[in-house]
């Protein structure tokens, strides 16, 4: 099955029994009684067979991502059972969201590399929520409240919203001494709904619903947000994550730090999933055990001067 399965791929794909054959340097009939064989047993043809050319019928083209999906996850097997008696190798592959992986992941990624140098990693930077399943990925980071599904989820740090803004602004604007005061300053909002979880929202303050904020800038963009608050534009709420080193540099300067966030049945966090079952697993689990000791507990963006 295996073999005839490869021989039906690269017939597919080139188009001639002959070279198929001259490739594997074996007879032209060897090739030709695989594919019979495969076709016999899939019920169908599976090629149009003329002197000049071969081409898949309606029949081939549906069985052709069905037989590479048979033979990826026979070599995903091959390698969960190899993975689970030596030394961790093939491909890893993972999404993160952007920002996120670039300051967080990325170096992450560098130190399980040269623990691991057996293993490749393919990732992926996206602020879309990509289906683990569709794109046949292993492992996402995911921020904010998990929605149920079937993924298994590991909780790295919880979420926390930090609201800061730049010693410029203060400069011309004046520093907001009461919750209510922000209502009057100039600040740095989410352009489209829905905002993270939690925003604008503190313990005991306007029945712990989102205060009414407003600015001059609204950007969807978490690094465009940040860029704004920098260059004086406003007063901005970011995850601890993403601000911790301008707050330790100086650059931007906590508010309201006393006041915590109205408490939550589920509360947003920064979570490591992955898919139950996937013969990549083995690695998985090793990166996100990985991944946890990297970001300690508490989250080394929530230890640092300033911050916590």
């Amino acid at each position: 099955m295996i073999d005839a399965l490869n021989d039906f791929l690269a017939v597919a794909a080139c188009g001639s029994f002959s070279q198929v054959a001259k490739k594997q340097a074996v007879a032209v009939s060897s090739v030709t009684r695989k594919i019979d064989w495969l076709e016999a047993e899939v019920g169908s043809r599976l090629f149009h067979r003329s002197s000049r050319r071969v081409v898949l019928t309606d029949a081939g083209e549906q069985f052709m991502p069905r037989a590479r999906n048979i033979l990826n996850e026979l070599a995903e097997a091959k390698e969960a059972i190899s993975s689970a008696n030596d030394d961790p190798r093939g491909l890893l592959s993972i999404t993160a969201p952007t920002i996120f992986g670039r300051l967080h992941l990325a170096p992450a990624i560098a130190n399980f590399l040269r623990r691991y140098p057996g293993v490749e990693i393919e990732l992926h930077l996206s602020d879309q929520v990509i289906d683990l399943v569709e794109r046949r990925l292993d492992v996402a980071i995911r921020i904010g409240l998990l929605p149920d599904s079937d993924l298994h989820a590991v909780t790295l740090a919880p979420l926390r919203q930090i609201t800061c803004v730049s010693p410029s602004y203060i400069e011309h604007a004046g520093k907001p001494e009461e919750l209510g005061d922000l209502l009057h300053h100039d600040c740095i909002t989410v352009a489209t709904m829905p905002a993270a979880a939690g925003a604008w929202c503190y313990e005991g303050v306007n029945r712990n619903q989102p205060l009414p904020v407003s600015g001059c800038l609204r950007t969807d963009d978490k690094g465009g947000m940040l860029q704004g608050a920098l260059a004086g534009l406003g007063i901005v709420q970011l995850p601890s994550w993403l601000v911790f080193e301008d707050i330790q540099a100086g650059r931007l300067i906590p508010l309201f730090a006393d006041i915590p966030q109205p408490s939550q049945r589920a509360r947003p966090a920064i979570h490591a999933v992955r898919l139950p079952g996937r013969s990549h697993e083995v690695k998985a689990k090793l990166f996100i055990a990985h991944l946890q000791q990297a970001v300690g507990i508490p989250a080394y963006w929530d230890v640092l001067r300033g911050v916590g």
